[in-house]
């Protein structure tokens, strides 16, 4: 089944194609009204160089009128080979059709809400015959049942004529048109577009990329470049400088020597603040007992470093080699990679 955009917004045009499955473009004078166009010849010409395919409007009371725009628009500049003529059906518009096939170029006959109006078409040689679902639909009318019997009609007399279900108002005329079997569908980008969505396609995949994460990569491509520490004899003041700096919960306490002595954390601070006020800030840590951290090493795996805070039920891991601080991987970290 064909897929086509219908739109006439450049930026949804650019979307639309970037995807590289789109068959072509189909257009309307609504469309080009409601955008506001008014230089219709140079947008059809720069749509014509956008798109593979262009559907465009050639109307005109009388066949011969509607023959003579078509003509008009390809001496303009439309690639015959890559454009399609869209015509209403009526008398004028079977007749013009009729003339045009003879010639080689390519048509839609349009506006169809009946098998009877199909089967003119196809009798004249439309490339397409385009069925307007959603607008039959909004009248009570069994749309989808005609789509059917055009589908059908084709495939029982042979045609070489191709249905294509348009008016879509939602995903689920996507998926009526492949039950039904169209040869080719028109979708506006709004529909298009959330075509691949679905929340249980999107909680698979977020699980796949978290437990890729966690096998594969490193603590160290994910701690920041700052490696918050503050020595021994510094005060609390000076430990929550190091951990507002870094912006982490956590600060790495190293003794005379730079090697590790301890951690400060703001759960330290918040009992502090608690148990003496604000006077605490100005008291050296060395006075309170500083508790030695937990620690990972920078090559280890993230997996390591959640069962860790799991299993231990804390914040944060000084990432260290040996009795070297390199880093402090904060639980806020593997919160932002979705890993935790």
């Amino acid at each position: 089944m064909e897929l086509y955009l219908d739109s006439v917004d450049f930026k949804e045009i650019e979307a639309a194609f970037d995807l590289g499955i789109v068959t072509g473009l189909t257009t309307t004078p609504t469309f080009l009204h409601k955008q506001g166009i008014t230089d219709i010849d140079g947008t059809i010409l720069k749509l014509a160089e956008m798109v593979p395919i262009l559907q465009v409007e050639a109307l005109g009371k009388k066949a011969e009128d509607i023959v003579a725009e078509a003509h008009r628009q390809i001496e303009m500049g439309l690639n015959p080979e890559k454009t399609v003529f869209k015509i209403p059906v009526d008398n004028e518009g079977i007749k013009a059709c009729s003339m045009l096939t003879k010639q080689g170029i390519m048509v839609n006959v349009h506006l169809v809400y009946t098998l009877q109006q199909a089967y003119m078409a196809t009798l004249a040689g439309a490339t397409y015959v385009c069925p307007l679902v959603g607008r039959l639909q909004d009248q009570g009318h069994d749309a989808l049942g005609l789509v059917e019997a055009c589908v059908d009609m084709v495939e029982k007399y042979g045609f070489d004529t191709k249905i294509m279900f348009s008016s879509v108002r939602h995903a689920e005329h996507v998926r009526n048109a492949i039950n039904v079997g169209v040869h080719t569908i028109t979708v506006p980008w709004g529909v298009m577009k959330n075509l691949t969505s679905n929340n249980l396609t999107t909680l698979g995949a977020d699980q796949f990329f978290e437990h890729t994460r966690l096998t594969t990569v490193k603590v160290s491509e994910v701690i920041s470049e700052h490696n918050p520490t503050v020595a021994q004899s510094a005060t609390v003041a000076d430990a929550l400088a190091s951990m507002s700096a870094s912006k982490t919960g956590a600060t790495t306490i190293l003794d005379a020597n730079g090697k590790i002595a301890g951690i400060f954390t703001d759960g330290d601070l918040r009992r502090l603040l608690v148990e003496e006020g604000t006077n605490a800030l100005s008291h050296p840590l060395a006075s309170f007992g500083t508790k030695q951290p937990l620690t990972i090493a920078p090559g280890a795996l993230l997996m390591h470093a959640v069962d860790l805070i799991k299993k231990h039920k804390v914040d944060n891991l000084v990432v260290a080699e040996g009795d070297i601080a390199f880093g402090m991987l904060d639980v806020q970290d593997l919160v932002k990679l979705n890993v935790i």
